[in-house]
């Protein structure tokens, strides 16, 4: 298995690198196909984000669907070994699923999870919003701006496979492409309920 550090705003100590090293073997034993695992590690210079002064990102590659998980901690040790339980329980989580697959046992097929709550809005409660330039960008109410963009390539899937990657990457949604009708949509958790897609029309009647 390769492991591949990188550094943002700080520097990687090779007594850093080979612990990660040493930490990351370990994910083996939940999945045996993993290739490669990219460790980001990001520093906050802002002393009142002290208890979240490092942020790691890791991202696994295998045969399979690509796993990520993500964590904040006061050192570079403690965010390793928080996000390392979050990608250790997302490992294990998949393990469950195949073995669901075989058949194993009997789950609630994602039809019964989803009935009554394709194409509702989560939050419907209207709010007054104000407009506010900071710099070139235009922001609308109160929300932060944009610090981060990210593209990943995509290929339809169905919403089985959506949910099973949102399950992977440990997220509460996950944005997709409809294999069957082929509309952009999102699958999220509710609560009250167990998961909820929204679809984008696309055609002349939108």
């Amino acid at each position: 298995m390769e492991v591949v550090v990188t550094g943002r705003h700080c520097e990687i100590s090779d007594r850093f690198r080979g612990h990660v090293e040493e930490k990351l073997s370990r994910l083996e034993k939940h999945d045996h196909r993993i290739i490669r695992v990219n460790v980001e590690v990001e520093c906050e210079r802002n002393p009142r984000q002290a208890d979240r002064a490092v942020r790691i990102e890791l991202t696994a590659y295998s045969k399979g669907p690509v796993i990520r998980a993500e964590a904040c901690a006061a050192d570079k040790m403690g965010a390793l070994d928080l996000a390392m339980d979050k990608m250790a329980a997302q490992m294990r989580r998949a393990a469950d699923r195949r073995r669901v697959h075989r058949g194993r046992r009997t789950p609630v097929s994602v039809g019964q999870a989803l009935a009554g709550t394709a194409g509702v809005d989560p939050d419907s409660a209207e709010e007054q919003v104000t407009d506010r330039t900071v710099g070139p960008i235009d922001i609308t109410g109160d929300g932060p701006l944009v610090v981060r963009e990210k593209t990943h390539p995509a290929a339809p899937m169905t919403l089985d496979q959506a949910l099973y990657e949102m399950e992977l990457v440990g997220h509460d949604f996950y944005l997709f492409v409809d294999k069957e009708s082929e509309r952009p949509s999102v699958v999220y958790r509710r609560r009250g309920y167990d998961y909820g897609v929204i679809s984008l029309n696309l055609g002349e009647d939108a």
